[in-house]
């Protein structure tokens, strides 16, 4: 090496938890020209070896040279991650306060992380030679597979790989093989092509007759694809914006062009996939990769480097698939972006809805947050003319707006929280073909397992919660931390064998319902019932089938999905939302019930929904009886100014956890005290002790801070960090910083 190249210094990202970046000399024998920053290298860590990814190249470090290490190799000859998309990472942990190393490792697919190579898996393809191009099949009268072997290829110049052969001929390898020694056909590797989770029918490629709000829509982003705009795309359920979307994405790959599409749920995607695969086939780039848990680690590489290789031109994915590279994007669009699932609640807790917005405007591109029920934050930025509002006020086609009207269920008597008036509307439906949703956000068998006598009940020995009863298992499972146990056969405290269950959850009510419409198919959708994979989408088929039946389900049955026969919706349980110590409580009830309701009534046949409630006269749920989603949101926002609440500021949010509970709430006093010496005017409430503090048997505390100014809580929390790093107490806990929280648990 160069005497230049021997001074070089490596600035590497490594996981870990340290909010900092690590100093290495370069692996022995490489020169200057092959470091660059976004590739990864294999370094010792303390007594381990790690993988990390190069952030800078320096020429000198602030360490004493005989303390650098070495790294061990290099592992990519180009790199992986953009010099833009590491920008981003950057600015994102500096935002959220975490560290850089596991920002940037914690986006690359599990094999990059693991040191894999960086490469798409491979297929065997057959194609014509040009001998083979020359020749007749007419020919080969003597060797019939072989002339209709030819004639297949013959069809397709790009090759055929051997699945598509299986589908072609039977027994194809002999005639081949033959075709081959003939010269008449070549074999070559080529990359494998994407494979996704979803039948399609190459038939439904017409787009749809847009109505003037979605046409409108359309135009106006259109005029401004080559600049940043954040649209807010606000939209009734069935209103089409799904098609305002497809639109728009045909535009953006007919310039050559990548879109990234975020979904809030993994069970989103297959729907999504499915229209977009039959309307973006056919189009040049219209290939479509999907990137989300629920895949295996080699289909989540194979998928990420085709959207770094620019060979698929969409992709869709949930929050993660945000840290794409996408060489070539032009469009981002997060649907529902209301939805509580764009927040990582653990780790990295970013938003990928804040950074998707960072993301366009980095990148010169617009972005369109689609939703029926803006997140009041959204709604403000349009107030504060940062994104522009598009409106689509009318369901597609020829669908009107369901119905909803309140069950008033004070003094009634309730069978498994149904009422005698809901269980008379699902007789109708059913009998006039319908099919019924019936909405309850708990899942299990019962909520409460309680002594008759004594009132003793169920409870985790390690969270400050009850366990709910799981009646097919026999077992009492933890919600919180996943703990279970047998269901009890008598009580422990008084040995009494009168133990009743309290409440009910999406199993029981199943249970009723099949005692009253034996008869009639009943899919209960919730996380315990669609575990098993392709569950989900079998039931979804089912429900596209038209044929009665009745759905029981918790907030998967709330999210974008289109069930055109659902012609009633019941909400059995409206008022949790009103009485939470959460202050987004009733906001997020009332997109909820929107969202519920939306499901009703999206085909030409009329919906109702019926909500039962012990608050009929809440002027909140008037508001939302109304479909008037706007005064209920502006209601909510007074509320929230005059409370001086977000978005009218901010917060960040630091937890601490221990097993003994002084220790937590130790640790937060002395932040408390260190954060006053720092900024005197920032408002700090608690330390006090979380919602629930007990969970996964360790006690848990939370100190709130609160400014009006987001730049200057930035400022604040960049010199606060590394004092709490080195405070004596931070080690005695497991604590993290929530930069604009989202959940107060």
């Amino acid at each position: 090496m160069s005497k230049f190249d021997s001074e070089l210094v490596l600035r590497m990202a490594i996981p870990g938890p340290l909010r900092r970046i690590f100093d290495y000399l370069p692996p022995s024998g490489c020169t200057s020209a092959q470091l660059q920053p976004g590739l990864r290298l294999r370094v010792p860590f303390g007594r381990r070896v790690l993988v990390g990814v190069l952030l800078e190249v320096a020429d000198h470090s602030e360490l004493a040279p005989q303390k650098l290490r070495r790294a061990e190799a290099l592992l990519d000859s180009r790199p992986i991650l953009p010099q833009e998309l590491l920008a981003l990472m950057r600015w994102a942990s500096r935002y959220y306060q975490h560290s850089i190393g596991e920002v940037i490792l914690g986006s690359l697919p599990t094999l990059l992380r693991q040191g894999q190579a960086a490469q798409a898996k491979t297929e065997s393809c057959w194609q014509l030679s040009p001998a083979g191009w020359k020749t007749d099949p007419g020919d080969l009268k003597g060797a019939p597979k072989q002339a209709a072997l030819l004639r297949i290829l013959q069809q397709h110049p790009a090759g055929l790989d051997a699945p598509s052969l299986n589908r072609e001929q039977q027994n194809w390898r002999p005639s081949v093989a033959r075709l081959q020694q003939k010269g008449w056909v070549t074999t070559h590797e080529r990359e494998c092509a994407l494979t996704l989770p979803v039948e399609t029918d190459s038939s439904k490629t017409g787009a749809p007759t847009l109505n003037r709000h979605q046409q409108a829509a359309l135009d106006t982003i259109s005029t401004q694809l080559d600049r940043y705009q954040c649209y807010l795309l606000n939209g009734v359920t069935g209103s089409g914006k799904t098609e305002v979307y497809l639109q728009l994405i045909q535009k953006i790959l007919a310039a050559g062009r990548q879109v990234l599409v975020l979904a809030p749920e993994i069970g989103l995607t297959p729907q999504l996939i499915q229209r977009f695969r039959e309307r973006l086939g056919q189009q040049r780039n219209g290939q479509v990769a999907l990137l989300h848990s629920g895949l295996s680690d080699r289909a989540r590489l194979d998928n990420w480097l085709a959207c770094a290789a620019g060979r698929a031109g969409v992709l869709i994915g949930t929050r993660s698939a945000l840290f794409t590279p996408l060489p070539n994007l032009g469009l981002i669009i997060l649907d529902e972006e209301h939805d509580l699932s764009f927040k990582q609640q653990d780790g990295f807790r970013y938003n990928a809805r804040d950074l998707a917005i960072v993301r366009a405007r980095k990148a010169g591109i617009p972005i369109i947050l689609g939703s029926a029920t803006p997140s009041l934050e959204s709604l403000h930025n349009v107030a504060q003319q940062r994104s522009q509002m598009l409106l689509l006020p009318e369901r597609a086609g020829n669908a009107q707006r369901p119905q909803l009207r309140l069950l008033d269920i004070r003094h009634q008597k309730l069978e498994q929280g149904l009422s005698a008036q809901l269980l008379s509307r699902v007789h109708q439906h059913l009998d006039d073909e319908g099919q019924v949703l019936l909405f309850i956000n708990r899942r299990g068998y019962a909520p409460v397992l309680m002594c008759h006598d004594c009132g003793w009940h169920a409870r985790c020995l390690r969270c400050d919660a009850h366990m709910t009863v799981h009646h097919g298992q026999q077992q009492l499972r933890c919600h919180h931390c996943g703990s279970q146990r047998p269901v009890n056969r008598g009580c422990p405290d008084c040995n009494s064998g009168n133990l009743h269950f309290m409440g009910a959850g999406t199993e029981r009510v199943e249970d009723t319902l099949a005692s009253h419409f034996p008869a009639t198919r009943i899919l209960r959708i919730d996380r315990d019932s669609t575990r098993r994979k392709g569950s989900l989408d079998s039931m979804l088929t089912e429900i596209q089938h038209g044929a009665p039946v009745i759905l029981v389900g918790t907030q998967m049955l709330a999210k974008g999905h289109h069930f055109p026969n659902v012609t009633l919706v019941g909400m059995l349980d409206a008022d949790y939302g009103l009485f939470s110590a959460d202050f987004r409580a009733s906001e997020r009830m009332g997109q909820l019930l929107l969202q519920v309701a939306g499901r009703a009534g999206r085909a030409e046949r009329p919906g109702e929904v019926l909500i039962q409630t012990h608050q009929p006269d809440n002027p909140l749920l008037h508001f939302l009886l109304r479909h008037d989603y706007p005064s209920f949101a502006r209601t909510l926002l007074k509320e929230r100014a005059e409370a001086q609440l977000p978005p009218y500021s901010h917060l960040a949010l630091l937890r601490a956890e221990s097993p003994r509970t002084e220790a937590a709430m130790q640790f937060l006093q002395e932040a408390k005290q260190q954060a006053a010496l720092i900024q005197p005017q920032l408002l700090a409430f608690g330390p006090l002790p979380a919602p629930m503090e007990r969970r996964a048997g360790r006690f848990r505390a939370q100190l709130l801070f609160q400014h009006h100014q987001r730049g200057e809580l930035q400022q604040w929390l960049a010199r606060l960090m590394p004092q709490l790093e080195n405070m004596k107490s931070a080690r005695k806990v497991r604590w993290s910083i929530d930069v604009d929280p989202m959940e107060m648990y």
